[in-house]
This record gives C-alpha cells, structure tokens and sequence, in this order.
C-alpha cells in the first residue's frame, strides 16, 4: 500500500475531489485546512518588514489517500495534474510506503 499526501491550493479541491471520486478504485481521502510558506529562494520580491515575515502563509489544503500498489500512481498522477495552475505555490506531492493499515469500524453487533 501506498500513501500519496498532497499540499494544494483550496481552490483546486473541487476539481480534484471530483477526478477522484470518478476514478475506478478510488479509496478515499482525508483533507485537512493548512497554511504554508515557499522557500524563501522562491520569493521574487524582498521582504522589509517584520510583520510580512511572520504572516507570509497561505491557505492550503493536505490531501491525504491511502490506496492499494495498483492506483497510487494513477492517484499520484491525477492529483498532480488537476492540482497544477502553472504558478509557484502550487503545492507538492508525494507517495510513501505504508507497511500496514487497517479500516477502524464494528463488523459484529455487541457492547461499544
């Protein structure tokens, strides 16, 4: 199994979620609200003030899947693709191995 995880931008999110969700295979996802900087090498003016060091993130969303060997790189490449604007601060991707998962729900009736 593998986990892809993605930074993206929220506006991206619809796109993706609807590539997905049509893709045979699909598992799921987890999508959580977060704010990021780019390396500073990445920023093509220059920062003068205090106060834009500290509030230079922006929103973002992580996206996180995990799926069998057989879709992760078709997941990993359709997450890559919808994600993109051509623009710095897109995001990033990547796939890690996942050496062991299980799904958390109640399969017999009895005490919780």
């Amino acid at each position: 199994m593998k986990e892809i995880k993605a930074i993206i931008r929220p506006n991206k999110l619809p796109a993706l979620r609807d590539a997905l969700v049509a893709m045979p295979g699909f598992p799921g996802m987890t999508v959580t609200k977060v704010e990021g900087c780019s390396a500073p090498s990445r920023h093509v003016t220059a920062r003068t003030k205090i106060k834009d060091e500290l509030t230079d993130y922006t929103p973002k969303v992580r996206v996180e899947i995990v799926a069998p060997d057989e879709v992760a790189d078709t997941i990993f490449q359709l997450v890559t693709e919808v994600a993109q604007t051509g623009h710095y601060g897109d995001g990033l991707t990547w796939i890690t191995d996942v050496q062991r998962a299980a799904f958390i729900f109640k399969t017999t009736p009895g005490p919780d």
